[in-house]
């Protein structure tokens, strides 16, 4: 016959409640593990971010598992999107895969966003930096900024509308400064996100705009709308020939927009590192890189820190270079 201690039986209900508790919390992870996950995209199907979105989307789902969803919430340039976020349950299945302008940009240029990425969110990682540019239609003789800014002081009275893919957007402070710089008078036409933007340029209904790198390149090599400058510190590698602001003659316009993946706060750790390992997964896919290369990204994947770091130093400084316009929110 086998006696118990009060200790050996102490042990022993310990063993079976933590062998209970590890089952239940495999049971868990395995049934969360079938539950989709929802990327969440701030601007219409078709635009630059989901087709970067549905690219990622498509590999995450092998390496994570479950499938991943993109979710279009367009509008008011991702601020639909980030609301969204932030009403989502902290658990891991509702992401938010944004650029900079709806976390660095569009809270400080509104009175009431609707949240605060710096209390509401996380971020999970980056995964790229692009640039910004400016491109006039086909409908403009011009084929560089200065035969544009020709064009509208000869041939519009030195007037022009530049459409930007949202109101209070970098692109648009880029309007003001392109303005300021040149003498001439030219106002922003903001829309619902880039692709509206770009299709009107195609039709002639304006004769230039602002927006990514992404959201042009395939029409300007195809000559239906030319690049003619672009932010940041040196020449794109899809575009060796267009002259960056900064050597027109533009300040402080060396830093890269980014994009990168945010969850809503309290989201478990666990969580965020597995989906930050499956990204860094996919972007060093040849096939993955190649694509997003090919739509004018600069592909580098950023862990959590690093990325916080750099959405930090960017914000800080579009917050000076904002200020200094005289901007009031909206």
């Amino acid at each position: 016959m086998v006696f118990s201690t009060p200790r050996v039986s102490t042990l022993r209900h310990a063993l079976v409640a933590s062998l209970f508790l590890a089952a239940a919390s495999l049971s868990g992870i395995a049934q969360a593990q079938g539950t989709p996950i929802k990327l969440l995209v701030g601007f219409p199907a078709g635009a630059g971010t989901d087709a970067i979105a549905r690219t990622l989307g498509e590999k995450l789902k092998d390496e994570l598992g479950v499938p991943v969803v993109v979710e279009n919430r367009a509008g008011a340039g991702g601020q639909i999107a980030a609301q969204a976020l932030k009403a989502a349950p902290a658990d891991g299945h509702t992401l938010f895969l944004s650029h900079d302008h709806s976390i660095s940009i569009l809270p400080q240029v509104v009175k009431s966003a609707g949240f605060n990425p710096a209390s509401d969110f996380v971020p999970v990682a980056g995964f790229a930096t692009f640039a910004n540019v400016l491109a006039v239609s086909g409908g403009t003789p011009a084929k560089t900024i200065d035969e544009y800014i020709k064009w509208v002081k000869t041939q519009r009275g030195g007037k022009d509308t530049i459409g930007v893919p949202a109101p209070a957007s970098i692109p648009e402070f880029l309007v003001k400064m392109i303005g300021d710089k040149y003498k001439i008078d030219v106002q922003s036409a903001p829309y619902r996100g880039s692709a509206p933007m770009t299709a009107d340029m195609l039709g002639n209904q304006i004769s230039a705009g602002i927006a990514s790198v992404p959201d042009f390149i395939e029409n300007h090599k195809a000559g239906k709308v030319r690049i003619v400058a672009v932010i940041g510190a040196k020449r794109q590698p899809l575009l060796p020939n267009v002259p960056t602001f900064s050597e027109l003659g533009f300040p402080n316009l060396d830093d890269y927009p980014y994009y990168g993946v945010f969850a809503p706060v309290g989201t478990p750790q666990p969580v965020i590192d597995r989906f930050g390992a499956a990204l860094q997964k996919v972007l060093a896919m040849p096939d993955v890189k190649q694509k997003l290369t090919t739509l004018g990204l600069n592909v580098a994947y950023e862990p959590q820190g690093q990325f916080a770091g750099r959405v930090r130093t960017y914000t800080q400084a579009w917050e000076r270079i904002i200020q200094a316009s005289g901007f009031k929110p909206l």
